[in-house]
């Protein structure tokens, strides 16, 4: 099952969108929220793995609330207004419901989160010591060794792979897949449109790290956390 809280703060929206949720087997509602405030304390005590959410809320709309999540569950937007998908996409969301939807397109929708589910299942299942990764690449499908990966730049809908070789490999993917494919022991998210090997890391200096190549790389203000978590395993001295 799926756990999902769904976020509106129109009453009826809700109630719609909560019972729709009810009526899908692989989904389990967890908590109908009002607010993002609201959702904000739900997710503090429950494991949630899919939020349905308003972008149009206030004092804390859609977008900026999956923005300050550090470690962010599959999302799917609901909006009145088109324009908002593609800022939807920006942040990683998995799809997007146009006001007013039936359960036709919300079912279409839920079957996204589930596909999505289940390989985000079966990449946790795969051992952390996997050396490759296959891309495709214009009309190619290449290799890429995961050792030689320096760093990946999100280029709106497109991701550039930054290898030891010297020419970027673009390729049409999500930062969230590749976030999720590849070994956690070795890879950090570091900024919403960056992936860092941390193995190339040379330099930690003034909100930003030097990889390899002297390359800068901006540390994000909502990934600082979990970064200085990772330097305070191997650091050593006071910091």
């Amino acid at each position: 099952m799926i756990r999902c809280i769904a976020i509106d703060d129109e009453p009826l929206a809700l109630t719609q969108l909560a019972g729709y949720i009810l009526k899908v087997p692989f989904l389990k509602l967890v908590e109908s929220c009002s607010s993002a405030f609201e959702a904000i304390n739900v997710i503090s005590r429950e494991e949630i793995d899919l939020i349905f959410v308003d972008i149009n809320m206030p004092d804390l709309n859609g977008l900026d609330f999956v923005r300050s999540l550090i470690h962010k569950p599959l999302i799917i937007f609901i909006t009145a207004y088109s324009e908002y998908a593609i800022e939807g996409f920006k942040v990683d969301a998995l799809d997007y419901l146009l006001k007013p939807f039936g359960y036709s397109d919300f079912f279409k929708s839920a079957n996204k989160a589930k596909q999505q589910y289940e390989l985000l299942l079966s990449s946790h299942n795969q051992p952390d010591d996997k050396k490759h990764l296959f891309i495709k690449t214009e009309y190619r499908i290449v290799r890429i060794e995961i050792d030689s990966i320096i760093y990946i730049e999100s280029m709106s809908e497109y991701v550039r792979i930054h290898t030891i070789q010297s020419k970027p490999i673009m390729s049409l993917l999500s930062m969230k897949i590749l976030e999720e494919r590849l070994p956690k022991s070795k890879f950090m998210r570091i900024h919403r449109s960056y992936i860092v090997n941390l193995q190339k890391i040379v330099e930690v200096s003034k909100g930003r790290v030097i990889m390899e190549g002297q390359i800068y790389i901006p540390i994000g203000e909502q990934y600082k956390e979990s970064f200085n978590h990772y330097l305070g395993k191997s650091f050593l001295g006071k910091y």
